[in-house]
């Protein structure tokens, strides 16, 4: 299970394209005036769910004990607190604008300057995204500096758990060495303040692969090409002495196992590098591999493959895999580790060498496993898997039996080669979906995500006791819904092998199956509605389908032939004959005043063809609707649709949702990611969207928020933000 993230094609400027004049019947009662917006101090902090998230690169600093880093494909850069056991964030300062930013392509630290780490940053290549940029800092990533770039890299693209593609020159701190996908090398003679293409012998080609690794080998540099094809002739590792020309190692390995250079790492003590390869660059579609290590002094090659891939699995199957991570001991000669990658069926593993590779142990044949801090590592109750997608491998250079991989989830960590639990608190990369935060019960909070499925949270600060909501589980959740008078009742939909909608009647605990579902559930599952008292449920699925209603609970469902396709339902909080939906194909508000049977075309003139938007309607009322048009602003109903009013107050609106009310107010308190000024932050209103205050501040903007936002029914001022690649971020005012 890897990462899931969102390809956002454009992000909101947040200023002109909202003032856009719309034609449609107008609610009557005085326009709301702007006013620019205070400002509250709140605290923030990470739903603890656990990792969650694709671990694409571990590094250890060689010359402080204590010190690593951590990078994932589309959540940000971490750096190890030893003394508090936990992992700090570093870019959760990147803002709405630089969403692309969020993906760490690559992290380099300086051995001779300790305090000195530098991160390279873009998450995709595509003409939609914007380009690269390089963060340095001096006090291990409290702050930094930027330098954009004029490339594009992709840190959430094929190759992502490659090595390293940033380096500090091993004779000269003040260089620095840039691997590209597509563009080459660059270099930088100002500790990363600019940076130049420089020469080099290998060419691009649509692979997207380019430079893969970067490692110091004594003064000498070398870098693994990965848009080679492996064969004889076409080589794929380089070296450089002079820091000028680059040459073709001599005597490498070709063929197709050896056809992706994807990790490697350099025993001082022998003076040998060792390499790890592949069929591709992984971290899917590897099925061949192997491991050699080139002795500097002499340039001799020789194979050290743990385990060739290919052979008989037991059932019938072949054992194909690549190799992926390899790290080397810094204080014993010979000591390596390495490991599989993509080895579905046998699972993946981590070998150890003591004797430079003439044999390997397979740490995974004795290892126990405790994820009790992350239990939804057992997959809906099966036991945890050693591992899979593993990349990011690390050994601590001051104690040779810690030892760490990541995975397309976590982090494992070992002190003694035997023990193994993740070693991932700090580390949250769920690309969340859906939040809500029912008015009673344990959890104040149900979270739905891609990949983890849904979450009930009964505690904020540790990983959901009951891991993800079994029977069945699903991979990337679609739509969670609360039956509002009767907040027992709860259902969910997603991507499952057993079955597409579930319901609960304790609250999200625990859930049954839908005993049955319609045809394109499997396909195309999408948002679901429970009514207000839970007697009515709507699915949706895409717009190439109509959507489904079922009243018993979900053992029968019926066409709805007057929904508009690929809609999302939602519910009247109080009236349980209403629905409501946005059609965005034809910029139109539709309601049901039948518990779903038929629907109205109402209200209609809004924006078209913008899948970014939310219909939201207020707890507690009857017809009370807003609607978020992302740049195109902010809209209210009082009337169930029938007419809408601009909310002038803010100009871009993206996510928005209530919570608790403020002291001696009347009505709930409004949370909005959107633009009250000229960019992107979160917002409160206690006076319905006449005021805003910010409550974010400039170190804390997580990138693109856009997907779900609510406030707490329960406590004042606490709010849930989904992020993409940082889970849930909740907020509370600082008093």
């Amino acid at each position: 299970m890897g990462t899931f993230h969102l390809s956002r094609r454009s992000v909101l400027a947040g200023t002109a394209a909202a003032a856009a004049a719309v034609s449609l019947p107008l609610a009557q009662g005085r326009a709301q005036a702007a006013a620019a917006p205070a400002k509250s101090r709140y605290r923030w902090r990470n739903v603890v769910q656990g990792g969650t998230g694709f671990i694409t690169g571990v590094l250890f600093h060689p010359s402080v004990r204590g010190l690593a880093y951590l990078r994932t494909d589309i959540g940000g850069a971490y750096r190890w607190d030893d003394r508090a056991d936990r992992w700090i964030p570093l870019t959760d300062h990147l803002g709405w604008d630089d969403w692309n930013l969020l993906g760490v392509e690559a992290m380099a630290v300086d051995p001779a300057h300790p305090n000195r780490v530098y991160l390279s940053l873009g998450a995709y290549t595509q003409s939609w995204a914007g380009n690269g940029a390089v963060l340095r800092s001096d006090d291990r990533g409290a702050t930094w500096k930027r330098s954009d770039l004029s490339v594009k890299l992709g840190a959430n693209e094929d190759g992502r758990g490659c090595g390293e593609r940033l380096l500090v020159d091993p004779c000269n701190s003040d260089t620095l060495w840039l691997g590209t996908r597509h563009d080459g090398l660059l270099k930088s003679t100002d500790r990363g303040a600019t940076w130049q293409a420089v020469s080099f012998p290998a060419a691009p080609s649509a692979t997207g692969q380019g430079v893969t690794l970067l490692v110091a080998v004594g003064r000498s540099v070398y870098a693994g090409w990965g848009d080679s094809d492996g064969s004889a002739g076409k080589p794929n590792l380089y070296r450089t002495s002079d820091g000028t020309t680059w040459q073709a190692v001599p005597g490498q390995p070709t063929g197709t196992a050896a056809k992706v250079p994807v990790r490697a790492a350099y025993d001082r003590h022998t003076r040998e590098l060792y390499v790890t390869y592949a069929d591709a660059p992984g971290p899917n579609g590897q099925s061949d591999g192997s491991v050699h290590k080139l002795r500097t002094t002499t340039g001799k090659w020789t194979e050290v493959t743990p385990v060739k891939p290919g052979g008989p699995t037991g059932d019938g199957g072949t054992d194909s895999f690549g190799y992926g991570g390899v790290a080397v001991d810094a204080r014993h000669p010979g000591t390596v580790v390495v490991s599989t990658n993509n080895r579905w069926s046998l699972v993946d593993t981590v070998y150890r060498t003591t004797d430079g590779g003439r044999t390997w142990t397979s740490l995974k044949d004795k290892a126990v496993l405790d994820v009790s801090e992350t239990p939804y590592l057992r997959w809906g109750n099966d036991k945890p898997k050693f591992g899979w997608w593993i990349q990011a491998l690390g050994l601590d250079p001051y104690d040779s039996r810690h030892v760490v991989y990541g995975t397309g989830a976590t982090l494992y960590g070992t002190r003694d080669l035997k023990r193994w639990a993740p070693q991932i608190r700090g580390v949250e990369e769920a690309s969340v979906r859906q939040l809500v935060s029912p008015p009673t019960g344990t959890a104040h909070l149900l979270s739905g995500s891609g990949d983890i499925g849904v979450m009930y949270h009964e505690r904020l600060t540790a990983s959901p006791s009951r891991g993800m909501a079994s029977n069945p589980v699903f991979g990337t959740a679609t739509g969670v819904s609360l039956a509002a008078a009767k907040p027992s009742y709860v259902v969910r939909a997603g991507w499952g092998d057993h079955g597409n909608g579930a319901y609960s009647n304790d609250g999200g605990k625990t859930w049954e199956p839908f005993k049955a579902q319609p045809a394109m559930a499997k396909s195309a599952p999408g948002p679901i509605a429970t009514n207000a008292d839970g007697s009515v449920l709507l699915w949706s699925f895409g717009t190439a389908n109509p959507g489904y209603r079922s009243a018993d609970n979900g053992a029968t469902w019926s066409e709805v032939g007057s929904f508009p396709k690929g809609a999302a339902p939602i519910a009247d909080p109080v009236d349980p004959t209403r629905f409501y939906a946005f059609d965005t194909t034809t910029g139109t508000v539709f309601a049901s005043t039948d518990s779903g049977l038929t629907f109205t075309a109402l209200a209609s003139g809004l924006s078209t063809g913008d899948s970014e938007f939310q219909l939201t309607a207020a707890p507690g009322r009857t017809g009370d609707l807003w609607l978020s048009l992302k740049g195109n602003g902010l809209y209210r109903s009082t009337d169930g649709g029938a007419t809408l009013a601009k909310v002038s107050s803010c100009h871009a609106s993206h996510t928005l949702g209530f919570g608790k009310a403020a002291r001696g107010a009347s009505y709930p308190a409004v949370y909005m990611v959107g633009a009250v000024e000229s960019f992107n932050a979160v917002y409160r209103s206690d006076d319905e969207a006449k005021t805003w205050t910010r409550i974010n501040d400039d170190r804390h903007q997580w990138g693109w928020i856009g997907a779900a936002i609510t406030g707490d029914p329960r406590v004042y001022g606490r709010v849930y933000v989904a992020t993409n690649g940082r889970g849930v971020q909740y907020g509370d005012p600082v008093r």
